[in-house]
């Protein structure tokens, strides 16, 4: 049967269209992609200049230098890098903070593809310490009147004792007191230390362009400059009252940061001021040595009553969660590593108290290993990041008092009397339902058998005396399935079971 050759012709030209055609659609899709990518491009660039010209990213930071706040200042140069923010000034007012914190702070303005400016902020900020480390490594420096910077010694971070130098005020030459040789009370790791800081922080103030004598003399004498001082000694960039000033200031400055030189406009510029956000804020709390060393303390604890009571679950799941956000905030804090074993070897012996007959012993032991890893633990004097004698003698009391009712629990576990299984008999009274007054195969001569109920079981009982069947009698030993009585008082006395 032969078929009309038109329509076999359409559904050919459909699928396959002529070379022409074909063209034509390369064209037009061609020209819609090209369309579209411009139409994308240009919805984004009004955004991203405005971002760039208009928006400066204010970080402020008071208080010490510590993991919450590192994590908080790289996370908000991040979020000015992503959102093209053409500044970010870190309002700073701290009296310093941990070494390591501080050393995240820097290595993310150094990496930081939007210019940094520090500013001390007015109202008699200051940054010592950490806080003039962080001022020489941000691309602009800047202090309001009033405020000071200084003071960089190294507080000791190994061995606990050792004082830092007094700070010292800078000659008429500018350049600060002659640096004091090294005297012998000086440790070894301790001189190491301070060279170190030394000439970490005379790199950032070469990189920069600032006075890189002064800030060696900051950490080898812990001299500290007022805002005047510093701007005369080049030690900051510029003096502004407050806030809109230093952007004024700013206004028109090139400034060379990781990906090239920017050019400032600042003047009519959006400030956007960051807060901490809960993250910052559950940081802060848990790195509080207090608060990590009480979480270790809950978690140990929990763990042991879980696996001595097995099936109980809370204080498992409580105890387990606990000893991860312990050390979770251990690990970002510079700690004494002999100091946490103590701590746990403290309490290991306090729970191993609990199931030994040392009288004591493990448990004095324990308080006094765990005592002493607590002062240990924390291995910096930075003012705030001590564990308080107080938060010690309350933790280490709790522990003591809580073992001491657990050994007495134990204690008088033991001795209270049987009361499952065949042991539970012996002492029990139990009435005679049936007696045979002539012994059974192999039982000695004179003894009596016969049934009795005991606990509401029947058993078979032999006496040495004749059995009366609803006499009374006591258990006093079990052989197999036969109890051995001997005759008891009233049942009526005795409490006998029916």
């Amino acid at each position: 049967m032969k078929t009309h050759p038109l329509p076999r012709i359409a559904s050919t030209c459909l699928m396959r269209p002529p070379m022409r055609l074909r063209g034509w659609l390369w064209y037009c899709v061609a020209a819609w992609l090209a369309l579209s990518s411009w139409a994308s491009w240009a919805a984004a660039a009004p955004s991203a200049a405005a971002a760039g010209n208009n928006e400066v990213v204010v970080i402020p930071v008071a208080g010490a230098i510590s993991p919450a706040s590192a994590d908080f200042i790289t996370r908000s140069l991040i979020r000015a890098a992503n959102e093209r923010a053409q500044l970010a000034v870190i309002e700073l007012d701290t009296p310093g903070g941990l070494d390591i914190s501080m050393r995240q702070i820097i290595k993310a303005i150094l990496a930081s593809p939007v210019p940094v400016a520090a500013f001390i902020a007015p109202g008699g900020a200051r940054a010592a310490s950490a806080g003039t480390y962080i001022v020489y490594a941000s691309h602009i420096a800047a202090m309001a009147p009033g405020t000071n910077l200084g003071a960089a010694t190294p507080i000791q971070l190994g061995a606990p004792g050792l004082a830092a130098p007094e700070p010292k005020r800078p000659n008429e030459s500018g350049k600060g007191a002659a640096s004091a040789p090294a005297t012998d009370s000086q440790s070894t790791e301790t001189r190491k230390q301070i060279g170190d800081a030394a000439a970490y922080i005379r790199g950032l103030a070469q990189l920069r362009g600032r006075n890189a004598d002064w800030a060696e003399h900051a950490v080898r004498e812990a001299v500290s400059l007022s805002a005047n001082e510093a701007l005369d000694q080049h030690v900051v960039d510029l003096i502004a009252r407050d806030l809109p000033e230093l952007l004024v200031k700013l206004d028109g400055r090139i400034v060379e940061t990781a990906t090239g030189p920017h050019r400032l406009a600042t003047s009519h510029a959006r400030v956007v001021t960051l807060e901490p956000d809960w993250r910052s804020h559950f940081l802060a709390v848990v790195t509080n040595p207090n608060v990590a060393l009480i979480l270790l303390t809950i978690g140990m604890y929990g763990l042991f009553f879980e696996f001595a009571n097995p099936g109980f679950v809370l204080p498992g799941v409580a105890g387990a969660i606990c000893l991860l956000v312990g050390l979770f905030a251990l690990q970002l804090l510079p700690i004494s590593y002999t100091g946490l074993a103590l701590i746990f070897l403290g309490l290991a012996f306090l729970i191993a108290e609990a199931f030994l007959p040392t009288f004591g012993t493990l448990g004095f032991g324990g308080i006094v290993a765990f005592a002493a890893g607590a002062l240990m633990l924390i291995d910096t004097d930075q003012p705030g990041y001590g564990i308080p004698l107080p938060t010690i003698a309350a933790l280490s009391a709790a522990g003591a008092v809580l073992v001491f009712f657990a050994s007495s629990f134990a204690f008088r576990a033991r001795r209270r009397p049987v009361v499952t299984g065949g042991e539970a008999l012996v002492g029990s009274v139990g009435e005679i339902i049936d007696a045979a007054l002539v012994p059974a195969d192999g039982e000695a001569q004179g003894a009596s058998v016969g049934w009795a109920r005991v606990h509401g079981e029947r058993w078979r009982v032999r006496a040495a005396a004749p059995l009366v069947a609803g006499a009374a009698v006591r258990v006093t030993g079990r052989q197999g399935l036969t109890l051995d009585v001997v005759a008891a008082e009233e049942p009526q006395q005795r409490g006998v079971s029916p």
